[in-house]
């Protein structure tokens, strides 16, 4: 938490660099703000400072109507100064207490459910239960105010169980059914719905779309310059979802059949597209680096391309080994072909969703193989789909050691995998691959694992693939 001077100083400068980081709870009106709330600041007298929107509902006050507090950035890992607790806060959000109870939890990230509960609370300011309920209400009221979706859709979106609970819920909360808070702004129900997603500080989408549409895999995805769609399977269900670059950040259309999905996709996309990323701090400390400084300057805030799927990240990290950027997507392409489930009533240009890993495991390697792949790759690529269709395979954003382990004890995916991995699928910062042509030849040397830019260094590797994109990379 941040200390009260600095806290006010970012009240009156309505600094954005800060939003997200702290709330403000104002006595008088029994809300609580973002520091860039565009309402007066409140005197002093009437001002409390707290660490979380969930710190702040539990201390009574409500969510200003004004700044909308559950459109704030999130707290991304790489800011907190608990991993343990960024973590925690991330999988919460990510609706893993929907899916398993805090027991489960704690034992994934190695530690009892008290001690998760007393560092989550030294943090936040709130306990894993009160963050995840906070959460659903949030985004309870985004649905409401956004979108037109049926009352009792949104309740399930939410990550409520019954209609009856989500209701009293919100009554008790915010004094109010679900049925009166409705956004003034009435919209059509459709086949789409979109949401806005507020980046931490400024963002600027085209170097992280230009990375990804040089690797986009036909059917699957599109990228434009400031734009991305893809189709994702969830669960059972098949939909397709497209990011686009906004006047006041950016914009989440999903079909609407993937509404149940929404609080987890809207976490996986934030981490998938480094929303949280601190860079006013990570630019700051590359540019104290000779080898970046010019870089940092002609382009700030260049963020790390991460993918929303850790399964698919570590199949295409595979495919990509020793390979152009080119053959690793015609690789994929084929597997996509051969393997991937069909969209029906996609935007064009999507047409399938990547295999999952019950689909590539039921394929065996021989299957796999047919794509065009040696043996000893393919056996790799279905000894991967096997331990992530059993749950031995956590490439949670957030799932750094545990996801790091895993992958070192599968047969034939080396360290240049594991990092590249870590970075794009497990949000490690400081991941690193430090074997990779393209790094190798943008620094004119081998060996180098630029000790110095820690923890920062995945943020120095895109800024090296950046630069050397335009003579053909290999990652």
């Amino acid at each position: 938490m941040l200390d009260a001077e600095t806290c006010h100083a970012a009240c009156v400068a309505k600094d954005r660099r800060f939003d997200g980081r702290f709330y403000v709870g104002v006595t008088s009106t029994g809300i609580y703000c973002r520091c860039i709330c565009p309402a007066r600041t409140p005197k002093p007298q009437n001002r409390t400072f707290w660490p979380s929107a969930a710190a702040a509902e539990a201390a009574g006050f409500r969510p200003c109507l004004i700044c909308r507090p559950e459109r704030a950035p999130g707290l991304a890992p790489i800011d907190a100064p608990a991993r343990l607790a960024a973590a925690a806060y991330a999988r919460i959000e990510a609706g893993a207490l929907e899916e398993q109870g805090l027991e489960a939890m704690a034992h994934h990230l190695g530690v009892t459910s008290r001690h998760l509960r007393r560092v989550m609370n030294a943090e936040f300011g709130a306990s894993p239960i009160e963050i995840a309920q906070t959460g659903r209400l949030l985004a309870a009221r985004r649905l409401l105010n956004e979108t037109a979706l049926p009352i009792t859709e949104i309740a399930f979106a939410s990550g409520f169980r019954s209609l009856r609970r989500f209701n009293a819920t919100m009554k008790d909360r915010y004094g109010a059914p679900p049925s009166k808070m409705r956004g003034r702004k009435a919209i059509e129900r459709g086949e789409t719905f979109t949401v806005s997603l507020s980046p931490r500080g400024d963002y600027d989408i085209r170097p992280l779309a230009d990375f990804l549409r040089v690797r986009a895999l036909a059917g699957v995805e599109i990228g434009g310059a400031e734009t991305y769609a893809r189709v994702l399977k969830l669960g059972d269900t098949l939909g397709w979802i497209e990011l686009r670059m906004g006047p006041k950040g950016l914009a989440l259309t999903l079909s609407e059949n993937l509404a149940p999905h929404l609080r987890p996709l809207v976490a996986n996309v934030r981490g998938a597209f480094d929303l949280d990323a601190e860079m006013h701090a990570v630019d700051a400390h590359l540019a104290a680096d000779p080898e970046l400084a010019r870089d940092v300057k002609r382009e700030p805030g260049v963020r790390v391309p991460g993918m929303l799927d850790g399964f698919e990240c570590a199949i295409r990290a595979v495919l990509g080994q020793q390979v152009t950027v080119a053959g690793a997507r015609t690789l994929t392409d084929r597997l996509v072909a051969q393997f991937g489930s069909v969209i029906e009533c996609a935007p064009e240009g999507l047409a399938r969703a990547f295999p999952d890993a019950a689909q590539l495991a039921d394929a065996g390697a021989r299957g796999i193989a047919k794509i065009g792949l040696p043996a000893k790759r393919a056996e790799t690529l279905h000894r991967l789909a096997v331990a992530s269709a059993a749950g031995k395979l956590p490439l949670m954003r957030g799932a750094i050691a545990a996801g790091r382990a895993a992958l070192a004890e599968i047969s034939g995916v080396g360290p240049w995998t594991i990092e590249y991995v870590a970075m794009r699928a497990l949000g490690d910062p400081d991941a690193y691959p430090s074997s990779d042509i393209a790094l190798i030849n943008a620094l004119g040397r081998k060996g180098e694992t630029l000790e110095h830019l820690k923890p920062w260094r995945a943020y120095a590797a895109v800024r090296l693939w950046r630069r050397v994109a335009k003579k053909g990379v290999r990652r």
